[in-house]
């Protein structure tokens, strides 16, 4: 299992399937500071992609580690922010 995490000099997000958001029983919890897209939540990496590992331990009994994120960085903002906000209510 592999999650990319995608960054730009102001900001990092983690792509995950809504589908496995919605297993771990999450989708309220994550903030408006996260965005999706085309089924998948960008988690904003510094309060929900916690709440994402601390669902996949406690759930799931995987510890996220560095193994298991691909990193990519960008020095320009990134095509992320330009996607739809998360919305608690829809997704």
């Amino acid at each position: 299992m592999t999650f990319n995490f995608y960054q730009d000099p102001g900001h990092g997000w983690v792509k995950v399937p809504n589908s496995l958001i919605k297993e771990l029983g999450i989708e309220k919890d994550i903030s408006c500071h996260s965005y999706w897209r085309k089924g998948y939540i960008y988690l904003e990496e510094d309060s929900d992609f916690g709440r994402f590992c601390q669902a996949m331990e406690h759930k799931k009994q995987i510890t996220i580690t560095e193994q298991h994120i691909k990193s990519f960085h960008t020095n320009r903002s990134s095509k992320i922010r330009n996607y739809e906000i998360y919305n608690k209510e829809i997704n």
